[in-house]
């Protein structure tokens, strides 16, 4: 299914019945990772995932996009298809950044939310940024004199060494670069909508300091984490998941 939304042509899929839930995915994912996971949900309830702008059959930004306006694209996205009233966000790592800010600042307003390996606590890539900006620079004075089809093989060498998910999704560099430096802790703490965070305890984007960060901040927040598991719950560990997602939900 496709809206526009925001002057962007916008994929999406909605299926089910009851109340709205809405899935937001990471970054450099899109709706098709979590035809299973919706396919679980949807028998109890009316599940919303769409392709976030820029990513699987959605057309790019314009400009630069940051946590502010992704979240406003859902806000948008409901309003386009007369969804009113909203039971719960669930965000997976930058899905779950946008979703913290989106409630925090009124623009989303779920009666629950559910955070997998949400991603959003920026201060400790300070100092990975200023290395980006150097290894970016550089990657681009090395790959130079080289033939095109080696420039980007190098260029993925470079940004990969300072753990870069930039070349991810490489037509949204100014994006990336945005958001990676939007720190949602504060937003975070004025939050009391009822949230359930799930990490895995081995999850190197999205570690588990995060998920304990956050649930100190929440107010009406619970933390439940996964041994053995990293960053893509949903896939590593999906009936736990879902059991999990459906007994807070229910």
């Amino acid at each position: 299914m496709q809206a526009v939304v925001d002057n962007l042509l916008t994929n999406y899929n909605r299926s089910g019945k009851g109340k709205v839930v809405v899935v937001l995915h990471g970054w450099g994912d899109d709706s098709r990772s979590w035809k299973n996971f919706a396919a679980a949900l949807d028998q109890k309830y009316d599940v919303l995932i769409c392709d976030l702008p820029g990513f699987g059959g959605s057309e790019s930004p314009k400009s630069a996009w940051g946590l502010d306006d992704y979240s406003s694209f859902v806000a948008h996205l409901l309003n386009k298809l007369g969804i009113k009233k909203v039971y719960a966000v669930i965000g997976h790592s930058n899905g779950g950044a946008i979703a913290i800010r989106g409630v925090a600042r009124g623009v989303l307003k779920p009666e629950k939310m559910i955070l997998i390996a949400s991603a959003g606590i920026r201060g400790e890539y300070k100092g990975r940024v200023k290395a980006l900006r150097m290894m970016t620079k550089a990657g681009k004075l090395l790959a130079a004199p080289l033939p095109k089809s080696l420039k980007q093989k190098v260029r993925r060498q470079v940004y990969s060494s300072v753990g870069s998910d930039m070349l991810v999704a490489e037509h949204l560099q100014e994006t990336f670069k945005k958001i990676i430096t939007d720190d949602v802790r504060n937003d975070a703490s004025s939050l009391v909508v009822p949230t359930l965070l799930l990490y895995g305890e081995d999850d190197d984007q999205a570690p588990l300091a995060y998920g304990q960060t956050f649930t100190q901040l929440i107010k009406r927040s619970t933390l439940k984490t996964f041994p053995n598991s990293g960053h893509f719950l949903q896939i590593e560990r999906p009936t736990e998941i879902i059991k999990a997602v459906m007994d807070f939900l229910a």
